[in-house]
């Protein structure tokens, strides 16, 4: 078989298979409602999507390691199988608990291949070719965002929600065949492969009791219980061991010593930093449009979709530039765009409508596409072929690890900020009027001094609203909006300022830029090469 032609076979698995794991992310929030109904466990419903996150967060520098000594091909393809495995038994399950277990095992699948895809595409093209086909990857991302909830919608219409996860199968044999084919003849990068086994383990313990502690805390457990001090303590001690295990490993999972690559180093904190303000805006953006502008959850949802545009926009742009500037001005101007667009939305008020929150966060659109493709091209071309694995699946590691902790320390804040308004702009006020705590709202006002945050679920339950008398309604409603919104205010700056600071170390990564081909020939021909040390001086 022609090389073009195994080529262009590998390209339609790598697109299949990055489309329909990233879609599998939003298709199934959509269909959650109907699976509650069917299988009940409402007190659950956050375990569905935790455990994929904790396992598929926690697999990505694992698989990174293990496609460097086994090859691409080997690992993909075993990703590509347990991912759909885990979708078929979802659909199988019999209650929340059976369906928990297996978005787990999902989640293994969905952490080998996302890396995967990226690092197959900096194997098969030149340097200044990868910047597109990055791009192209990262826009699918942003297009299954958008067209996820719109499909899983139509399933449970139109059937059951069991296809939401059989749907996958069809799709994920043939990705997994196109890729076996293409890949076929991929010589394994290392003759002897010696698995760190203690590295791994101590990783994943490490790792999922830090995600652990930061998704439960302040939520089902308060951050001084013994459950969440006990997993932050978990977390501190096997990733300390990890470090250690790490230093003596003959095949590490993770070298350290990578970090003293500026490349490496600048682009993951970068990435960490990114992911830190973009989820916590991901998550509370839907909450001002829902309990500050008043619109519904389906039409906050669509708000999103230019976002996403413009993400998948910048993405494929992006992914040509970077042949022409160097990775520090696109970083820098991508970071640039997102610290203007938290500043936009900083701005927004109880006035703001549906057009002006779509305006504002397409300007953080163009940022996030800006500099996605960028971490992942700026460590490939920064380490030789034998590498390419872990220093890819790093940037997703980061950028995940980055994302929950954002979600927390943003969640943080707004409690914090919230507490103070809630009691200086809001309670006063309530507490004039006669005969409130006997109303519809008496219970909820009752926890409210205990619990203040619990107030603006009646902003976002529009039968709680309802129930309440009209002339009630328009003395409690301004003053409980204005705070929410004055609450993110401060949020929406924190994220700024994270992102502020993430333009500063952005320009720490040097003149760093992509090589052409036909310049990596040239130092060849002089005897060059290790191209590591000219590619940070270049």
């Amino acid at each position: 078989m022609q090389k073009n032609s195994k080529r262009n076979i590998l390209l339609i698995g790598l697109i299949l298979g990055m489309f329909f794991s990233s879609l599998d992310q939003t298709v199934v929030g959509t269909a959650m409602p109907r699976i509650i109904g069917d299988l009940g466990g409402l007190d659950i419903l956050t375990w569905v999507t935790t455990a994929y996150m904790l396992s598929s967060t926690t697999i990505v520098p694992i698989a990174g390691k293990l496609a460097d000594l086994y090859g691409r091909r080997m690992i993909y393809v075993t990703g590509l199988f347990v991912f759909m495995l885990g979708s078929a038994l979802c659909g199988t399950s019999n209650n929340m608990t059976e369906l928990i277990v297996y978005r787990g095992l999902q989640g293994v699948g969905g952490g080998i291949m996302m890396p995967m895809a990226m690092t197959v595409v900096g194997d098969i093209f030149p340097p200044e070719k990868r910047g597109k086909w990055q791009g192209v990857m990262g826009a699918l991302f942003g297009l299954s965002s958008i067209v996820g909830p719109t499909i899983g919608g139509w399933i449970v219409d139109n059937s059951s929600w069991h296809w939401v996860f059989y749907v996958n199968l069809p799709v994920g044999i043939l990705a997994a065949a196109t890729i076996f084919i293409g890949l076929s003849g991929e010589k394994r990068l290392k003759d002897k492969v010696v698995i760190d086994y203690v590295g791994a383990g101590t990783l994943v313990v490490g790792v999922v009791s830090l995600l652990l502690g930061l998704s439960l805390g302040g939520k089902d457990y308060p951050w001084s219980s013994w459950q969440i001090t006990g997993l932050f303590s978990a977390a501190f001690v096997f990733l300390l061991a990890f470090v250690l295990v790490e230093k003596k490993a003959e095949e590490p999972v993770f070298s350290l010593t990578l970090f003293r690559n500026r490349v490496f180093a600048v682009t993951n904190i970068v990435g960490f930093l990114m992911g830190l303000g973009m989820f916590g805006a991901i998550v509370f953006l839907p909450l001002f449009l829902q309990g500050v502008v008043g619109i519904s959850a389906t039409r906050s949802g669509n708000t999103m979709i230019p976002m996403m545009f413009a993400m998948v926009l910048t993405s494929i742009l992006g992914g040509q530039l970077i042949t022409k500037i160097g990775f520090r001005t696109q970083l820098a101007a991508g970071m640039s765009f997102i610290a203007a667009g938290f500043y936009l939305l900083s701005t927004m008020t109880v006035n703001t409508t549906q057009l002006g929150a779509i305006s504002d966060i397409i300007v953080l659109g163009l940022g996030l596409g800006l500099v996605m493709p960028t971490l992942t091209i700026a460590v490939q071309s920064a380490f030789p072929l034998e590498q390419r694995g872990v220093v890819t699946s790093s940037s997703q590691f980061f950028r995940s690890i980055g994302g929950t902790l954002g979600v927390t320390l943003l969640g943080v804040v707004m409690n914090h900020s919230s507490i103070g308004l809630l009691q200086k702009d809001f309670f006063p006020v309530i507490k004039g009027i006669p005969g409130l705590q006997a109303g519809p709202l008496g219970s909820t006002l009752e926890k409210a001094y205990a619990n203040p945050q619990g107030l603006y679920n009646v902003l976002l339950s529009p039968e709680t609203i309802r129930s309440i008398p009209e002339n009630l309604r328009q003395v409690l409603l301004p003053p409980l909006k204005a705070t929410l919104a004055d609450s993110l205010h401060v949020v929406f700056l924190v994220a700024m300022c994270i992102a502020i600071l993430g333009i500063v170390v952005s320009l720490l990564i040097g003149n760093a830029r992509v090589e052409r081909a036909e310049t990596k020939e040239r130092y060849k021909a002089k005897g060059n090469v290790n191209l590591k040390e000219d590619l940070l001086e270049t």
